[in-house]
């Protein structure tokens, strides 16, 4: 089905050779490795640099209602003055406006007047998901997109998108530049032709099985080959894209062809079209084989995409399988998961779903929900538990929808179907009931990101599949069923035509037309981000948090759901960071914050010192006697340790509520994804590498002393001699704390402190 092939490889007609296969055909290889369609996007957004760092400018940026708040106050505090290239503020997460009073709502008026002040797009509520609008009017081939959703991508119509925390777009709005080392490219060759009913997310979940847990495409980028691509759709391809995200690559790209020459065309946008094809032999990193006609219908199942296998295997393993789901629950969620009984939802032999859902950027296309209603005309979903909702992924597909006869079908069947929204994807809509298990074509399955909060007794689980699948399932009342059971015959996708007038009457489209007058409208929970330190001479951190599960997502850093309505007050917000994971982070991490500002207020303070020569004492390079002088020099801030934090959204506040709470650094034996590490950096955070052996040691109330912490970063030193202390158990005891290389202007951020700071200091008038 897959094979992962763990050396180079080079693209030839017939296939993927190695090295020495080449050369027995007399191939050159000689500069092979920037021939691959990546390579020559990339250095074709390349502004150019001595250090060996790639420094992209992007030709669009793209935000929606949970980040672009953020974003813009952030630029604007930095002195952006108008948007230097296109921008389009979509609003598909907070749309529902159902808790919060009227701040959801205020985010959007605040989006569109930024729109008219600086210059962008505004997709009204309702009318798109985020990457749909993109598809649909801004991707062109051969172009780069940065959104600040980790599902950015766009490959499939040959235009490479990624998905990176706030601050990256921050600077590309400063017209500064995506600085990163050059990436390693993984060809995915694709060949043969998917069985009926296997659909665009089953390939994307053996893919992710395949890949995730031993991160053999962490940080690559996924370049798609071979002739399985020919008889792909458009969308279907673009519903194997978008879910790269999941493998933790870091962009995607596919040659273009006729196909997306049509897609282009159809939409209004023949003139973004131009052919991407592999030319000369390009050499890849590594490459993995895709037999498109062995996968069967997947099954992704809580508590992760990876998680994946197909529905029959599964089926024939169920009771261990649910088994197993369940202690994974009992230890994610403790007491919380006493009652959590998936295994009773199989009964009369088969697995019975509760919920169903197809939304979203991978399932809401026009061609997965035309072929569900296909496969549920004249049947019925049921009068039971079990429930189908869809959401198009946008309006114009909405309405096509409707004009083709496709909505009517779903409609008698029982689905309820709904506005373009992202909501079930990070659980801000269709929250299952507890103990519910839901069966979803979406991008993530994390714990708890289906809306249940554990805390309170609320547990439910989701699993992923197909919309193929989901609709046989459906038409079977919720017994789990493979769309390979449905008889395909006849059944197709009907012609899409696209009617552009929907988005002429209601999206507002103000590239290159800045109106500075026009006043920024900001509601009462807007606020500004409040003051943050430069890196001090010396630095004591307060260990406030430590999780030893094998990865830490984003979600379980800071939730997502209800909260998302407070991205546009990082204060507020703060309060709820490693809420569902660690309930008491925020007051141990305020308890810190209070040390440090009453260090600030009066570093002769008797308290402050006496702490200061509790943690201090007797390590070297800090002065003996700790006095209000040289407690002047010693910052004390917060501290996270996680075996590998960051898996999963994009989402920048998972770094900046650390920062709001007085962190300063994170400790991780690795970072899960480069946009993590990066939105640390940006939040002046130290993202410190340390060895299993030093993690399995610390503990919550434990201080970390790195004396001239200030010096080392300048210096640029990838080791920092730090103490561990515990005073009631000896002298502190000498610890290596790895930063590796931070390129100049990263180092320049963590020591202004954060990336508004970093930007102002180039405004500030000199000294003297």
């Amino acid at each position: 089905m897959i094979t992962l092939l763990d050396s180079p490889r080079i693209l030839d007609k017939d296939g993927l050779l190695t090295p020495e296969q080449a050369a027995s055909r007399s191939i050159p290889t000689d500069g092979a490795d920037g021939r691959t369609l990546a390579a020559r996007i990339l250095a074709a957004h390349d502004t150019g640099g001595s250090d060996g760092q790639l420094r992209i400018r992007f030709d669009a940026l793209t935000s929606h209602d949970i980040t672009f708040v953020g974003i813009v106050q952030t630029a604007r505090a930095s002195g952006m003055e108008r948007f230097p290239l296109p921008y389009v503020l979509t609003n598909c997460h907070n749309s529902l406006c159902a808790v919060g009073g009227t701040i959801n709502e205020d985010d959007h008026v605040f989006g569109l007047s930024a729109a008219r002040k600086y210059g962008g797009v505004y997709v009204p509520p309702n009318l798109a998901v985020i990457h749909q609008y993109i598809r649909e009017r801004i991707a062109a081939c051969g172009a780069m997109v940065l959104g600040s959703d980790s599902h950015t991508r766009y490959g499939a119509l040959g235009c490479m998108g990624v998905g990176e925390g706030g601050p990256e777009l921050v600077k590309q709005l400063l017209e500064h530049t995506y600085d990163l080392p050059k990436p390693k490219v993984v060809a995915v060759w694709l060949e043969g032709t998917p069985q009926p009913g296997v659909g665009p997310q089953d390939v994307a979940l053996a893919l992710v099985g395949a890949v995730f847990k031993s991160g053999f495409v962490k940080n690559a980028v996924l370049e798609f080959c071979g002739p399985g691509i020919a008889g792909l759709s458009v969308e279907y391809r673009c519903g194997i894209d978008v879910m790269t995200t999941e493998t933790t690559c870091l962009s995607s790209i596919w040659p273009t062809d006729d196909k997306v020459r049509d897609y282009l065309a159809l939409h209004g946008r023949a003139e973004d079209y131009k052919p991407l094809t592999h030319e000369g032999h390009p050499l890849f990193d590594k490459a993995i084989v895709v037999r498109l006609d062995r996968i069967r219908p997947m099954i992704a199942l809580p508590f992760h995409p990876s998680n994946a296998m197909p529905i029959e295997e599964f089926a024939r393993n169920a009771q261990d399988v649910l088994a197993g789901i369940e202690e994974e629950a009992r230890r994610l969620f403790g007491d919380a998961a006493k009652g959590f009984d998936l295994r009773g939802k199989i009964r009369d032999g088969a697995l019975r779903a509760d919920q169903a859902i197809i939304a979203g950027c991978a399932g809401g296309s026009f061609e997965n929900l035309c072929l569900a209603a296909s496969v549920l005309d004249g049947k019925s979903t049921g009068n039971g538990e079990f429930s189908l909702s869809v959401y198009p992924a946008s309006a114009p597909q909405s309405l096509e929808l409707v004009r083709c006869g496709a909505a009517a079908k779903l409609l008698a069947s029982g689905a309820v179907m709904k506005n373009a929204f992202c909501g079930p994807c990070f659980g801000a809509g269709d929250t299952p009931a507890n103990g519910a298990l839901s069966l979803r074509h979406s991008t993530r399955n994390f714990p708890n990101r289906e809306g249940s909060k554990p805390l309170d007794g609320q547990l439910s689980a989701v699993a992923l599949m197909d919309a193929r699948s989901i609709a046989a399932t459906a038409a079977n009342g919720g017994r789990l069923t493979p769309a390979t059971e449905v008889d395909w015959k006849g059944i197709s996708a009907p012609e899409y035509h696209y009617d552009k007038a929907i988005y002429e009457r209601r999206v507002y489209d103000g590239r290159n037309r800045p109106q500075p007058d026009a006043p920024l409208v900001l509601g009462p929970n807007i606020a500004d981000w409040p003051a943050m330190d430069p890196l001090p001479r010396h630095l004591v951190l307060g260990i406030a948090s430590v999780i030893r599960d094998p990865v830490t997502t984003t979600d379980e850093l800071i939730p997502s759901g209800e909260t998302s309505s407070l991205r546009s007050n990082p204060v507020k917000l703060a309060q709820f960071t490693l809420g569902r994971k660690d309930p008491g982070y925020v007051a141990r991490a305020k308890e810190i914050q209070a040390e440090e500002r009453s260090r600030k207020a009066d570093p002769a303070d008797p308290e402050v010192l006496k702490i200061l020569a509790r943690d201090c004492k007797a390590v070297p390079g800090l002065p003996a006697a700790i006095d209000g002088a040289a407690a002047a020099t010693i910052g004390i801030g917060s501290a996270i340790y996680a075996c590998k934090p960051g898996d999963g959204s994009a989402r920048e506040q998972a770094a900046s509520s650390q920062k709001v709470l007085g962190g300063w650094a994170n400790l991780a034996q690795e970072y899960a994804t480069k946009r993590y590490r990066s939105n640390l950096i940006n939040w002046g955070m130290l993202p410190f590498v340390v060895d299993a052996e030093l993690g399995d040691q610390l503990a919550v109330g434990d201080r970390i002393v790195i004396p001239n912490v200030r010096e080392s970063v300048e210096k640029g030193r990838e080791t920092l001699k730090a103490w561990l202390v515990r005073p009631e158990s000896g002298p502190p005891k000498e610890i290596s704390l790895n930063l590796p290389a931070l390129p100049d202007d990263q180092r320049r951020i963590v020591l202004e402190g954060c990336l508004i700071n970093f930007y102002n200091s180039d405004r500030r008038p000199a000294k003297g």
